[in-house]
């Protein structure tokens, strides 16, 4: 594991790659958080994680389902959407003058689940939004999962 100094060079000089989960209900809303951390902090967002380095991407789905949505979940269960580049000027740290890079792969995932059993860490409340929603608090890289 990077201490925070190692992981915000890595965040200065590289892209990262996440997983985005695009959880959606029977009535085709969307699962979103409002971001506690940057970067997006303040956002309606997705959940979503780092793939960590060794960790395979079925490893890593597993993992951040687990964290972000308190179940583990095996990738077959979701459906790619395709690969998204997010850029930021923040970063987790504050510090000025580095942006934040992702490169996202997105999975659709239908389940019926309950906005107040979800984990807290990443987001401070939870939220389904539909396509017909004011979306204007939904962060601009997550619109296209609405699409």
């Amino acid at each position: 594991m990077l201490n925070k100094d190692d992981f915000l060079e890595v965040v200065n000089l590289t892209p990262l790659v996440s997983i985005d989960l695009v959880v959606s209900n029977a009535d085709n809303a969307i699962l979103m958080g409002k971001r506690v951390n940057e970067p997006a902090a303040g956002y309606w967002f997705v959940p979503g994680g780092r793939i960590f380095k060794g960790e395979s991407l079925e490893q890593a789905f597993q993992r951040i389902t687990a964290t972000e949505l308190g179940m583990t979940l095996t990738i077959d269960k979701g459906q790619l959407i395709g690969a998204f580049t997010h850029l930021y000027d923040t970063n987790f740290a504050h510090a000025p003058g580095i942006s934040t890079h992702y490169v996202v792969l997105a999975y659709r995932l239908h389940l019926t689940i309950d906005p107040l059993s979800l984990p807290p860490q990443q987001h401070q409340e939870y939220q389904l939004f539909k396509q017909s929603d004011d979306l204007s608090a939904v962060h601009p890289n997550n619109l296209p999962y609405f699409s």
